[in-house]
């Protein structure tokens, strides 16, 4: 039976039974409530300008996230909250800090894409409530990262971000959104349905494979970052969607056997994180800049590792880091789980090792081991939310000087994310010596025959890759290595 969604929105429970599953929350928001305080720049989630807020109960406690509105879809809200730029009015008609901060600083011109500023720095603001100490560059940067402005220029908004926490403060209510969404949550599947569209949001494992075998032809959704651009640029019809987004097995991250078990359903915010933590010293020092400049916070808080991996991008940034480490994809479908190297999971453009009834259940990366060196760059033309033209992944294994074991994994240098096997072949047994590294240079030549395109041409992508792989060796070699300071341009305060 089709049920209406059901989410928390300027302080009472709203219940939609009349919009299309694949209408999205800023058309909603815009068309039909006349919240037009959230504006529409470039409907796929890289403007900013449709930034709000969403609240979620999760482990029992409210947690609150900036996402992009123009790409997310209206059943997805279900059992959450949502915060737009009109919930910073006060009862008094006085400014919110953020917004007072904002004007104090200048920080706004045109005006366009400022609602979309004031909820990521609400956001930043509600992090930092009751403690004493003000934003970092570093979170300010991070926090701004999927708001675009063309007028007025960043450094007054940076400003503005430092000063809204020495305003006098405004309180926001956890307790009363908390309670709130406790009595939304469901047990069973949730099933949504108009005009001939399906949307199933099962809650279990065992729901999510009924629900594959029921509609075995419906698309896999988890944080839309893709399918929602299926919708506002492709204009696509998209009939069945199944929802991974309140599977609770998928939201699990586990360690067991020397791996960690990420949840398909993980966000890339939480999944990174996982790895970065301070216990795996290798992992969080080279994936932290990639944690970074992976998309923007918005779409990290939306989308995730599962789906990134699904997806099979050849430009995805997640892949050449878990096959440099040798993860594996576990899929699960009605005959079962099996297990992959993730390598072998892609067979060619946009095309998997998926089985009929099959979907990604969870990732498994190894966790560090003695000896192991390992790097992940990314060249892009912008530092924040770019496409890599080239993301490479190198991990070895020395034993003295000897290179024991050696992955090497590329995206944007073929149709899928590759290992590169000759230059792995190059370096195997070899000392990590200067001849070692200009044999594998010579290999990697060999391994990728890259194509050219607005993002980099071929000549360029071979070259880069060499080059990196020269960074690699400067940085990791026996012999004087090089400090992070030495090759590394970016730095903060």
């Amino acid at each position: 039976m089709a049920e209406a969604i059901r989410f928390y929105h300027r302080g009472s429970i709203r219940n939609v039974s009349d919009v299309a599953p694949t209408r999205t929350i800023l058309q909603y928001l815009r068309e039909d409530l006349h919240c037009s305080g959230s504006k529409e720049g470039c409907a796929e989630g890289d403007c900013g300008a449709c930034t709000v807020v969403i609240g979620e109960l999760q482990a029992g406690e409210l947690v609150l996230k900036t996402v992009n509105a123009c790409i997310q879809l209206m059943p997805t809200l279900d059992g959450k909250a949502l915060f737009t730029v009109e919930d910073l009015k006060q009862a008094d008609g006085s400014l919110h800090p953020v917004q007072q901060a904002m004007v104090d600083c200048h920080g706004s011109q045109c005006g366009f894409c400022t609602p979309g500023f004031m909820m990521s720095l609400w956001s930043l603001y509600l992090q930092h409530e009751g403690r004493p100490d003000a934003p970092a560059r570093r979170e300010i940067d991070t926090a701004l990262s999927g708001n675009l402005c063309r007028c007025t220029g960043y450094r007054p908004i940076i400003n503005a971000a430092r000063r809204m926490g020495q305003l006098p403060a405004v309180q926001f209510d956890r307790a009363a959104v908390a309670t709130a969404l406790h009595a939304l949550q469901r047990d069973q599947t949730f099933s949504y349905s108009h005009n001939g569209q399906t949307f199933i949001a099962p809650r279990t494992l065992a729901q999510l494979v009924a629900a594959r075998a029921a509609y075995p032809d419906a698309h896999i959704l988890a944080g839309a970052t893709d399918i929602g651009l299926w919708v506002t640029k492709q204009l696509r019809e998209l009939i069945e969607l199944i929802y991974i987004g309140q599977v609770a097995e998928l939201q699990l991250i586990t360690e067991q056997d020397g791996r960690i078990t990420i949840g398909a359903g993980i966000t890339l915010n939480d999944a990174y994180a996982a790895l970065c933590r301070p216990r795996f010293p290798n992992y969080s020092a080279e994936l932290s800049e990639l944690w970074q400049r992976f998309a923007s916070e918005p779409v990290r808080n939306a989308g995730t590792l599962g789906g990134n991996v699904a997806n099979g991008s050849p430009i995805g940034d997640s892949m050449p880091f878990l096959i440099a480490l040798g993860a594996e994809i576990v899929l699960h479908g009605g005959a079962g789980q099996r297990t992959l190297a993730l390598e072998d999971f892609y067979l060619g453009y946009q095309k998997n090792a998926l089985q009929a009834g099959e979907f990604v259940a969870a990732l498994r990366v190894p966790l560090p081991q003695a000896g192991l060196h390992f790097r992940t760059y990314k060249l892009a033309k912008r530092f924040d939310q770019d496409i890599s033209a080239v993301c490479a992944a190198f991990a070895i294994t020395l034993d003295g000087d000897t290179i024991r074991n050696a992955r090497i994994a590329f995206g944007g240098m073929a149709a899928t994310p590759q290992r590169a096997r000759q230059a792995e072949a190059a370096l195997q047994g070899r000392p990590w010596v200067e001849a070692t590294l200009q044999a594998a240079m010579l290999a990697l030549a060999q391994d990728y025959a890259p194509l050219s395109d607005l993002r980099a041409s071929s000549a360029y992508r071979i070259t880069a890759a060499q080059n990196l792989l020269r960074r690699f060796w400067l940085e990791t070699r026996p012999d004087a290595p090089l400090p992070p300071q030495a090759v590394n341009v970016f730095s903060y305060e």
